[in-house]
């Protein structure tokens, strides 16, 4: 039994939250309850206004504190950026390329995703769902070396994260990012989008949806994208070079790969291979009910595809947008390629 001497010494080892979790009133009543399903609305963290759902934020601080290791990898990214390709891109290399093992074991577990090992702790969650993702307690007793993914900004993640390991973020142009998201928001039962596309935008750019604002999240990133420990890397750029970034991902982590790694890796990567293969396209949650029945998480993954949803008023309302937020920065997307892996 711990004497008060070492509680002491634990409590003082952790980080204080110096964040605040506002409940959004609009999130509350019509229309937002009509178009999500989201139990006790949102809630915006302040400094930073990064919204989470108001249950999520309640346990926050658990995330600050968690302890990463020198030899994490960690995946951040905005939502639909490219996060599971890169997730598992990250995991064959640290794991000698075993793919028989990343096709029988879900990527949940093998690369846990860290805001969802609070899902236990939430009353939405799904029967059953808590067992493809592992709690924070699970997570810190993974043996190393550990790939962990996240969707929050830098601010909300363990403050030592960049000073103890490697991390590599991933961003995406944002309006490929609002159809994907779009898309995500329909195929989850929470939150069960039911409205349109272009009332999604509109939520989507004035911040009313969960892990937004966007821009903040990139520039962060962006920002930081000089320290070592950071790769910085474009949903595009491996779109039209698949193998380019791979080599760069695997100079990152000094994780060589000779040429018959390099090809089943290349392989086992191609979004056909991913959307067929069940331990990456979320098929045990959906067997869980956590997914309505039409769509996959695994969608089209192509660059580009905004032009199939954005009408051209919409498209010059998104352009201002992302104009106005781009001033005075040097960070710029590719919204179209002309061939793409």
């Amino acid at each position: 039994m711990a004497d008060k001497g070492e509680k002491t010494t634990n409590q003082s080892n952790k980080e204080e939250f110096k964040f605040k979790f506002h409940p959004m009133p609009d999130t509350q009543i019509p229309p937002f309850t009509e178009h999500f399903r989201f139990p006790g609305g949102l809630a915006r963290c302040e400094p930073g206004g990064f919204v989470l759902t108001e249950e999520f934020g309640r346990h926050a601080h658990e995330i600050v504190n968690f302890k990463p290791r020198t030899d994490d990898v960690w995946v951040v990214t905005f939502p639909k950026c490219g996060t599971t390709w890169t997730q598992e891109m990250v995991w064959m290399m640290l794991n000698d390329c075993n793919a028989e093992l990343a096709k029988t074991t879900p990527l949940t577990i093998r690369a846990p995703f860290l805001e969802s090992s609070l899902f236990e702790k939430m009353e939405f969650a799904p029967p059953g769902l808590a067992d493809l993702m592992p709690s924070l307690d699970v997570i810190d007793k993974m043996p190393s070396p550990r790939v962990i993914k996240s969707h929050l900004p830098f601010y909300l993640l363990p403050p030592k994260l960049l000073e103890t390991c490697k991390v590599v973020y991933v961003a995406r142009n944002p309006k490929d990012v609002m159809v994907s998201y779009y898309h995500h928001h329909k195929l989850l039962k929470m939150p069960s989008y039911s409205g349109d596309f272009e009332t999604f935008v509109n939520y989507f750019m004035n911040d009313h949806l969960v892990f937004l604002p966007y821009f903040p999240h990139i520039l962060d990133a962006w920002a930081k994208r000089t320290n070592p420990n950071l790769l910085f890397l474009f949903y595009e750029d491996m779109k039209k070079n698949l193998r380019g970034e791979v080599e760069k991902v695997a100079q990152f982590l000094d994780k060589p790969l000779d040429e018959a790694k390099m090809t089943l890796l290349l392989e086992h990567l191609k979004f056909d291979n991913l959307s067929k293969n069940d331990s990456v396209n979320f098929k045990s949650a959906k067997d869980l009910g956590y997914m309505n029945d039409e769509g996959t998480f695994i969608r089209k993954g192509k660059t580009g595809d905004w032009k199939n949803h954005l009408s051209p008023e919409l498209n010059r309302r998104v352009e201002a947008w992302i104009e106005e937020n781009l001033a005075d920065t040097d960070l710029r997307f590719v919204m179209e390629l002309e061939k793409q892996d």
